[in-house]
């Protein structure tokens, strides 16, 4: 297969990066634009980690050569012996992760050309973190490529942006997104297109929304529950509700894996299904356990940050309807609430509820309890928008 196969809508991310592997080669010739550090931005949804890990791959097989497809199975196992990867599933990447892996940098390549280095989330990093990073980028070994991974250039200090190489990701057209929905995991089209319009793009949403009824379910919920707003009082329920809605959409993505990764622990230690865990053992899993709770709370801030980017798509249904302004509308399955909300209200206090919504995202970013932030969000929608 491809090592770009997937990778929809971004030719131009591809085109520069496959150049610079294929100049990277040992006994190419000409100017190489190979360089030794990378950063790859682009909108959440984009493919930023697939397209790092593609390359990776393209620098760690042999280009031209049976063994490079078996190199990208290695890479995407994260199995490759030259292959470092940093993926946090936490709120911050710590200290202590990125020394650990700048440390194993310093190694040689065993069997690659280069030791590449991946850093998914790399926004994600404090700026002491930072500092610890930047050290390894301005003195790299030889042979050692860093494959940072970030919304934006801004995401990151100054002095980092000043030593790596930006590529830019497109957000991908809802026509490709849907495309690749059907052509890799045999969706209907129907079904395709609304998951891909829905998930503006987004194409790790978009194959939720394409495979999960309930997930399909528990958006619409969400938008009918704040359309359905006409009191204060009504807010604050409407803010529990969401809540609820979010933990649990947070649950459904981590509960299972989190019993796999229980069983595969106990599996590995010795430890029959049902049997007693050895007090000797009892610490290893309760570091596993720590990890889960931490993820399932950067999964809950995940799931209410989704429910607000779904209602700024909706307020921007509703505001494109009342001002009659061209553009593909995004909640189509709700078209009659959203033109209904559109004759009632007007254009500014739509704008202020969209206004208010920013603000919540800011808030919660911020570390404001996620309840408090919903609540004041949902009641300047009753207030602004008269029950919008």
């Amino acid at each position: 297969m491809s090592l770009w196969e997937g990778l929809t809508g971004q030719a131009e991310a591809i085109a520069i990066l496959e150049a610079a592997a294929s100049s990277s080669a040992l006994g190419s010739t000409g100017e190489s634009s190979m360089t030794h550090s990378w950063l790859i931005t682009g909108p959440p949804g984009s493919g930023r980690s697939n397209i790092a890990y593609a390359f990776a791959a393209a620098l760690l097989g042999t280009r031209g050569d049976e063994t490079e497809e078996s190199v990208f199975k290695q890479v995407m196992a994260r199995t490759h012996p030259d292959l470092g990867v940093l993926s946090t599933e936490r709120v911050i990447i710590s200290i202590d992760e990125v020394r650990k892996l700048v440390s194993s940098s310093q190694f040689s390549p065993s069997v690659g050309h280069y030791r590449v280095m991946i850093i998914e989330d790399a926004d994600r990093m404090a700026e002491r973190t930072s500092n610890v990073l930047l050290k390894a980028l301005e003195e790299p070994p030889p042979r050692t490529v860093w494959i940072l991974c970030a919304p934006s250039e801004a995401d990151l200090i100054p002095t980092i942006r000043s030593r790596v190489r930006s590529v830019r990701l497109r957000t991908p057209a809802i026509a490709d997104v849907a495309q690749l929905l059907q052509d890799r995991d045999g969706v209907a089209p129907d079904i395709a297109l609304r998951a891909a319009r829905e998930a503006q793009s987004h194409i790790g949403m978009a194959h939720r929304l394409a495979t999960n009824a309930e997930a399909r379910e528990r958006r619409e919920r969400t938008l009918t529950t704040v359309l359905g707003i006409r009191s204060v009082s009504e807010a604050v329920i409407a803010a529990a509700t969401l809540l609820d809605l979010s933990k649990a959409d947070a649950t459904a993505l981590t509960e299972e894996r989190d019993a796999h990764e229980r069983e595969s622990a106990l599996r590995s230690l010795g430890v029959a299904p049902g049997g007693t865990i050895p007090p000797a053992l009892r610490a290893q899993l309760k570091v596993m356990e720590e990890d889960q709770k931490r993820r399932a709370t950067r999964g809950l801030r995940d799931g209410i940050d989704r429910i607000m980017v779904d209602l700024l798509s909706l307020y921007r249904d509703i505001l494109l309807t009342q001002i009659g302004a061209p553009g593909e509308l995004i909640n189509l399955s709700i078209l009659n609430n959203i033109t209904a909300v559109a004759a009632r209200t007007t254009p500014v206090a739509t704008l202020a509820i969209m206004d208010g919504i920013a603000e919540a995202r800011r808030r919660i970013e911020s570390n404001v309890a996620p309840a408090l932030a919903l609540e004041a969000m949902l009641v300047k929608v009753a207030v602004s928008g008269r029950g919008a």
